[in-house]
């Protein structure tokens, strides 16, 4: 679950397992559209995150060692900052793959689409932090915006849903036939929409922009 420590900072931390590498990209997104950041650059942080994420999964660390990740919003500058700590020893260092070889070219995509990118020793605890700056000028003072479990969503707020924010007109919870709690969120336009309890979605306070 992501934790939102202000209007221009995000943490969320990642299990060491493949599948946390879209999870990754999909809460960057999220996060960024609520920051009012253009589609492309939308996409060129979600392909870096992606890198960095993978590169963290990767090193040698306890699996049940959890990979860190931080995005903040640094207004004054028009960047923004991604960083990705792990448990594991050494830094990563720029290589050039051969033309034969399937991996290895992840920092060097890094390297071409960050304003500038490195390594530090993480603060407390073992392991390193692996960070990388992109360009966002665009990005708009943003609401707050949380990851929050649908059965916990309120009437009047508003859910980001099809790439768009919708208003919550009603909510109420049923049971599906295998006996699981599901909650039906009333909206402010189209059908009714039925999720499961645990379902993450990113909601903000109504009224916001």
């Amino acid at each position: 679950m992501a934790e939102h420590c202000g209007p221009n900072e995000v943490i969320f931390r990642l299990s060491r397992r493949r599948r946390s590498v879209p999870r990754a990209r999909m809460l960057a997104q999220g996060v960024l559209l609520g920051w009012g950041v253009d589609q492309v650059a939308v996409e060129e942080v979600g392909l870096v995150l992606s890198e960095l994420v993978t590169n963290a999964l990767r090193v040698r660390a306890p699996a049940d060692r959890q990979v860190g990740v931080r995005i903040v919003r640094l207004e004054e500058d028009g960047l923004l900052r991604l960083e990705v700590s792990d448990a594991g020893s050494g830094n990563p260092q720029v290589r050039l793959p051969g033309d034969d070889e399937m991996s290895g070219r992840g920092l060097l995509l890094v390297e071409a689409m960050a304003q500038r990118w490195g390594v530090q020793a993480r603060a407390h605890g073992i392991g390193k932090t692996v960070w990388a700056e992109l360009k966002a000028p665009d990005a708009l003072p943003a609401p707050c915006v949380k990851e929050v479990a649908a059965v916990t969503v309120q009437a009047g707020q508003c859910v980001r849903l099809w790439g768009s924010w919708r208003t919550i007109r009603s909510v109420r919870s049923e049971q599906y036939p295998s006996g699981d709690l599901a909650v039906v969120l009333g909206l402010d336009d189209g059908p009714a929409l039925r999720l499961p309890a645990a379902e993450p979605l990113f909601v903000r306070d109504a009224g916001l922009n």
